[in-house]
């Protein structure tokens, strides 16, 4: 008898768990996958070394600009010495501005990455939400997000090879 009522308890625990299907992503190796991506990449690439360069410009002219004032500094007035630091300080400052608006938070860069990417990561969202369903998936995590923490993923479970084909493309043809 207690035999029958532990199994109809374990039959009952059974029915009432209902299992969650987990899988991963690696979007890394996705975007990978996407010539968008790697034109974009590439795009931004040429931006932010123009932009260093322009900030790179602008400071190395207050560093001429303060060597030249080291140099002529016993030579001038009091008055020409204030005048001369001024302007130094102000053309770094205005450096400092423009590096800020190149690459700050709410910088040139940062508009430009956040226009070039978006569209792609939501069709990638897209795409891994299609699979999810079509898998019947509860969760899928995406294994190169560092918020995520992974310790262990069986390979079973990576769904990446199956976004790359619902978007079209070929897994293992990474875009150089």
């Amino acid at each position: 008898m207690k035999k029958i009522v532990l199994a109809c308890l374990f039959l009952l625990c059974g029915l009432t768990v209902s299992a969650q299907k987990f899988a991963y992503v690696d979007t890394e190796y996705i975007l990978k996958h996407l010539p968008d991506y790697k034109s974009s990449q590439t795009q931004l690439e040429g931006l932010s070394q123009q932009y260093q360069k322009d900030v790179d410009q602008l400071f190395a002219e207050v560093d001429k600009m303060y060597r030249a004032y080291q140099a002529d500094q016993v030579l001038l007035t009091d008055d020409m010495r204030k005048r001369r630091e001024n302007e130094i300080i102000e053309k770094e400052k205005k450096a400092k501005e423009i590096q800020r608006q190149k690459f700050g938070p709410e910088g040139d860069l940062f508009q430009m990455r956040t226009k070039l990417l978006k569209p792609i990561q939501e069709k990638v969202a897209k795409a891994v939400g299609e699979v999810a369903k079509i898998k019947y998936l509860d969760f899928v995590f995406d294994k190169s997000s560092e918020s995520t923490m992974m310790i262990y993923a069986s390979a079973s479970f990576d769904i990446s090879n199956d976004v790359i084909v619902k978007l079209g493309f070929k897994p293992g043809t990474v875009v150089k």
